[in-house]
C-alpha cells in the first residue's frame, strides 16, 4: 500500500471533521445537518453525467478500479529491473540456449517479451520499434486515465455551484410569500452542495489525478530503462557495460549495491 496516500486521505478528513467539531464544542449531534442526500446527488450525479458525455461508459466505470492504482505501491522498483536485466545479459553471454532457459525466471512481463523477441531472432530495428510503440501506447492510455480523474475534479465544484443556485431559487421563492421556515433548509442545500463539490474535488479527484500522473511518469522511466537494457542485450554487450549504463538511471544509494557487485 502507498502509505502517503492513505495517510493524506485520513489526515484530510480528520482535520476537516476536527475543525467542525471544534465549532460545535465537540457536540456530534450538531453535525447531522452536514449530511444532505439531495446535495450529494446533485454533485455526484451531475459530475458523473457530465463526464459520461465526454468519455466512454467503460472509461467511467474504470474510475473505481483506478483508485486501486492510487493507493498501491509503484508497479516497478528500478533497482530490481536493473538486476533482472544484468542477470539476463549474463545469461545471454553464455549463449542463446541459456538465455531461452533464463526467460522463465524473469518476473517482469515487458522484459520477458523483449527477451523472447531476441531468442526468436528479431531484427534490431524491429525490436526497438515494437518496444517503443508498446511504451507509447501504455503512456497515452494511462495519461487518458489521469485526464479522466482530473475532469471529475473540474466538474464536481461546478455542480456544487449548480446545487447552490437551486437552493437559492427555493430560498428566494419562500422569501417572496412562501413558507419562511423553508428558507433555512434551502440555504443549507445551497451551501452544502458547494461544500461537497469543493471538498470531493480537492481531497479526492484532483489529488488522485496527480498521483496517477506521477505513477505514469514513474512507469515511463521504468520502461525506458527496460528498453535500453533489452536493446543492449540484443547487441550482446558485456554485462558490465549493461550494468554501467543501467545504473545511471537509478539513485546513488541504489547504485551502491551494484558498485559492490563483482560480476565478470
Amino acid at each position: 500500500m502507498d502509505i502517503a496516500t492513505i495517510v493524506g486521505l485520513i489526515m484530510g478528513v480528520a482535520l476537516i471533521m476536527l475543525a467542525m467539531l471544534m465549532q460545535t464544542a465537540f457536540d456530534t449531534a450538531q453535525l447531522g445537518p452536514f449530511w444532505e442526500p439531495s446535495s450529494m446527488m446533485i454533485v455526484m450525479g451531475g459530475t458523473l453525467a457530465a463526464t459520461a458525455i465526454g468519455f466512454r461508459l467503460k472509461e467511467i466505470l474504470r474510475v473505481f478500479t483506478l483508485i486501486k492504482f492510487v493507493v498501491t505501491k509503484p508497479k516497478y522498483i528500478m533497482s530490481d529491473l536493473v538486476n533482472e536485466l544484468i542477470t539476463s545479459a549474463e545469461a545471454n553471454k553464455k549463449g542463446p540456449a541459456e538465455l531461452e532457459n533464463h526467460i522463465t525466471n524473469v518476473k517482469t512481463p515487458f522484459i520477458q517479451d523483449g527477451l523472447t523477441f531476441i531468442v526468436n531472432g528479431i531484427k534490431f530495428d524491429d525490436l526497438k520499434a515494437i518496444l517503443k510503440q508498446r511504451e507509447n501506447f501504455r503512456y497515452k492510455r494511462e495519461s487518458h486515465e489521469s485526464d479522466l480523474m482530473k475532469t471529475l475534479g473540474t466538474f464536481s465544484p461546478a455542480f456544487g455551484m449548480v446545487g447552490t443556485l437551486i437552493g437559492l431559487v427555493f430560498m428566494l421563492f419562500n422569501m417572496g410569500g412562501g413558507d419562511p421556515s423553508a428558507i433555512g433548509p434551502a440555504m443549507a442545500v445551497a451551501l452544502l452542495t458547494t461544500f461537497y463539490g469543493i471538498g470531493i474535488a480537492n481531497l479526492i479527484f484532483i489529488p488522485f489525478s496527480e498521483k496517477l500522473e506521477l505513477r505514469n511518469k514513474e512507469n515511463r522511466d521504468a520502461h525506458l530503462l527496460m528498453i535500453v537494457g533489452i536493446l543492449m542485450i540484443w547487441q550482446k554487450r558485456h554485462p558490465l557495460d549493461v550494468k554501467d549504463m543501467l545504473t545511471a538511471h537509478i539513485t546513488p544509494d541504489e547504485r551502491k549495491v551494484f558498485d559492490k557487485d563483482e560480476r565478470v
